[in-house]
């Protein structure tokens, strides 16, 4: 593959795409079954699915209702008109279908509320959505909650929103989501607005083993809310087997034979909405003293076309370019292997032909450049660079962010390595990484602040912070890093509370 061509995805990878494109992840049956056991114990009239997708809620939902006895009408709706067809092959009878619309359920809901509601919702992420459709999603959020949630909410967050206010009184909800819907930057306003107004009845999580999604790199959760008085405790749930009944049993009420499916636990909402919904309760030093009173942290530099402006050295010389448009930079986590970066480091990297110069033109009109520098912007015109979503923004296009060499870095998405690194290679990251800035210039502190940010108990902290993903990975924004909890003995063992900066408000840890 060429540099700057573009790579061809296999059959799998374009159903994959399409998929994402739509937001559809369809739900396991065995997981559905428990889910529905849940919000039909009471022997409601009816109940909604509000992302039909292939019907797996109807199916179980209409079963469920058979062996109890009871009569239940069948109501959903979905965007995509091809679901009703889905559905059928899938098994669910035409009958079934006679209430099914195709309507977007947050923008056009239902006109009546239900008792019971089944969802898997649309996951789509932000920058997915057309900017006027996330508009629309935001001022509906705005009227809903007396606040718009942060503009990186996905389509789910919003799903949960609308299939909330349509519950009846009493009425239950189990909705399979993403475990971020609790752990992102919108997730504190969102956690607020439901547990005042909404009883949280059991979240369930699941171990790798049982993961409902194991080829989709995310966390999943089950929540199960009801329309009735709040409560400060709920069940939380790891389940460890791919086996509904006994979770049937559980949240259906009834009584059952302790189960090796599943653990229970009883929670306190604060506790939980700060650990994480999806995490075992904390058992974490939280300490005194938070990331942010000792440093500022700001992401890597975002090119908006590395193969254009992230070049190797031998590249950048048949370019003609000179080393002073040239800045030493790190693309990627990997090309890090421990805990410090040295200039070492990045001359092995060149002998490997990976890029580790960054094309920064900053402060230089066109006619200052050498005239290889604009055969070479002139051929980036030719292949769009300038039309690409991020560079259009910038006047001029090739206009560069910059960072300075931050003293430690941090590998912000990882598996089972999340870390902090000492930069000793005078290298700006690009977006893998995170900039670590220590509010003292002094080496001596900087090294004894890396070395309590490393120590295991710092690193263990993260969850506290973090968003969780598949395969126990954890990803970490920069303010979120800001509020990672340092040890207190480890601070003041390495005598860095002296320097601490006053506690602002927004650094603050707070549990919906």
């Amino acid at each position: 593959m060429t540099r700057g061509s573009k790579k061809r995805l296999s059959h799998e990878d374009e159903l994959r795409e399409a998929l994402r494109s739509k937001g559809q992840f369809w739900t396991p049956e065995w997981v559905a079954r428990f889910m529905a056991a849940y919000v039909l114990q009471d022997n409601p009239d009816r109940l909604l699915d509000p992302a039909l997708g292939e019907g797996v809620f109807f199916r179980v939902s209409r079963d469920y209702a058979a062996r109890r006895g009871f009569n239940l009408a069948l109501f959903g709706c979905d965007i995509d008109p091809s679901v009703r067809g889905l559905a059928q092959r899938a098994g669910v009878a035409a009958a079934d279908l006679q209430n099914f619309e195709v309507r977007d359920f947050v923008l056009n809901p239902p006109s009546r509320t239900f008792p019971a509601i089944l969802a898997n919702p649309p996951y789509i992420r932000h920058h997915r959505l057309p900017p006027a459709y996330k508009a629309a999603l935001r001022e509906f959020a705005r009227e809903a909650m007396g606040i718009a949630p942060d503009g990186r909410a996905g389509l789910h967050v919003y799903f949960l929103i609308r299939t909330l206010q349509s519950l009846s009184p009493g009425g239950r909800l189990a909705y399979i989501v993403s475990a971020d819907i609790c752990e992102g930057v919108f997730a504190d306003a969102l956690w607020r607005w439901i547990t005042s107004r909404f009883r949280l009845d059991a979240v369930v999580a699941f171990s790798t083993a049982a993961a409902p999604f194991p080829e989709v790199d995310t966390n999943a959760l089950v929540l199960c809310i009801r329309n009735a008085e709040p409560r400060s405790e709920f069940d939380w749930v790891l389940c460890h087997r791919r086996d509904p009944l006994p979770l049937e049993l559980f949240l259906s009420g009834k009584v059952f034979d302790k189960s090796e499916s599943f653990e229970v636990r009883t929670r306190h909402l604060a506790e939980a909405l700060q650990t994480g919904l999806s995490r075992s309760p904390s058992t974490a030093d939280h300490g005194r003293y938070l990331l942010g009173d000792f440093a500022r942290v700001m992401r890597g530099i975002a090119t908006g076309d590395n193969d254009f402006f992230f070049l190797t050295s031998a590249r950048a010389h048949e370019l003609g370019i000179p080393d002073s448009l040239l800045v030493n930079a790190v693309g990627r986590t990997r090309d890090i292997q421990g805990d410090r970066f040295t200039a070492n480091d990045l001359a092995d990297l060149e002998k490997q032909g990976r890029p580790t110069r960054l094309f920064s033109i900053n402060g230089y009109s066109l006619d200052q450049l050498p005239p290889p520098v604009i055969t070479y912007l002139k051929s980036g015109e030719a292949r769009g660079v300038p039309l690409k979503t991020l560079i259009r923004t910038r006047k001029p296009w090739y206009r560069m962010e910059t960072r300075k060499v931050p003293p430690i870095l941090f590998a912000y998405l990882g598996r089972r390595n999340a870390r902090f690194i000492r930069n000793e290679a005078n290298a700006v990251p690009l977006t893998c990484l995170l900039c670590v800035y220590p509010r003292a210039d002094s080496p001596d502190f900087v090294e004894r602040l890396w070395k309590v940010l490393s120590h295991p108990r710092t690193i263990a902290n993260l969850r506290l912070v973090g968003k969780t993903y598949g395969g126990d990975a954890i990803k970490v924004e920069p303010r979120a890093l800001e509020r990672l909890p340092l040890p207190e003995d480890l601070v003041l063992a390495e005598g860095l509370e002296k320097k601490a900066a006053p506690r602002q408000a927004s650094l603050n840890i707070t549990a919906a």
